[in-house]
């Protein structure tokens, strides 16, 4: 939503480009779930896979940049069959992180990205979907059985020697936290992650999400005054981009958004960006919902 106000919405450089993200899946999902930002789906192919020859272009050229780490994206990273190869080709590069829903893991994956990180000088990161500790709350949401097949790619990648953070949209009320949070370690235990990690992140209140409950309002939004002081390092168009196949976009976020695409290089996409949009406040109240530095031990 573009801001009902009489001064222009305000400017954020790219400061300095330390993530590097890769919209791998595309918009496809094995998975519709009722809250996701950008609708995906199985039947979402508004943005395609990218291939390893694709994202061996942009790694070679992140070089240039001083990218610092690299996330993995989608819809569903794992069903690009590209992935495997792909992340064992960006630990030549940099740091690694991978989101996905767990669901669609195999061992002989885990196997060949263990031996990958083990020879690589850099770490690879897993961050697995969910949203909330019992099926109860995550199905509605995920759809049904979805919890159990999660819980079985949590003990996989924690067989595997990895450490995944766990990361919830918040569909529970704010007074719930200590609960919800007891209960998530309690069950994570369970499946023999006894050294969890969680990132909770706000709703985002477009795509799917403004069908689910509600959109955002009239008045939501960034100004100019509300940057005043304001560390700008926290928002995340301050410091990354995304690589899809329909080009560069500004962030994770807004890819439903026309002018998030910034153009088809990263050289073209080192402009300063407009906080016009209604999820920019999201952001702006919450910091850099997307990366990782927010994930806590629980």
């Amino acid at each position: 939503m573009i801001p009902l106000a009489n001064t222009p919405p305000p400017l954020v450089p790219l400061g300095s480009l330390d993530e590097l993200w890769f919209q791998v899946g595309g918009t496809l999902c094995n998975l519709t779930c009722t809250h996701c930002f950008i609708s995906c789906s199985p039947h979402n192919d508004s943005f395609g896979f990218l291939t390893l020859d694709e994202v061996e272009r942009q790694l070679a050229e992140s070089v240039r940049w001083g990218v610092k780490e690299y996330y993995f994206t989608g819809g569903e990273p794992f069903l690009n069959r590209d992935l495997v190869a792909i992340l064992e080709r960006t630990l030549d590069y940099g740091p690694a992180t991978a989101l996905t829903n767990a669901t669609v893991l195999k061992p002989e994956w885990l196997d060949r990205l263990k031996r990958a990180e083990q020879g690589s000088v850099y770490s690879l990161e897993f961050r697995v979907s969910l949203d909330g500790p019992t099926p109860e709350t995550n199905d509605p949401i995920r759809g049904a059985g979805v919890f159990e097949k999660a819980m079985r790619g949590v003990r996989l990648l924690v067989e595997h020697g990895f450490l995944p953070i766990i990361t919830m949209t918040r569909v529970w009320e704010d007074d719930e936290d200590d609960r919800v949070l007891d209960q998530f370690r309690r069950v994570l235990a369970q499946h023999g992650c006894t050294r969890p990690r969680l990132k909770i992140l706000p709703r985002l209140q477009i795509g799917a999400e403004a069908s689910r409950t509600e959109g955002y309002g009239p008045h939501d939004f960034v100004t100019a005054d509300m940057l005043r002081d304001y560390d700008t390092s926290q928002l995340i168009c301050q410091h990354s981009r995304v690589v899809t196949n329909r080009g560069v976009y500004v962030c994770p976020i807004l890819l439903d958004a026309p002018d998030a695409r910034l153009g088809d290089s990263l050289d073209s996409a080192n402009v300063a960006y407009s906080l016009r949009h209604s999820a920019c406040l999201t952001c702006y109240q919450y910091g850099a919902i997307c990366t990782n530095p927010s994930a806590k031990r629980i």
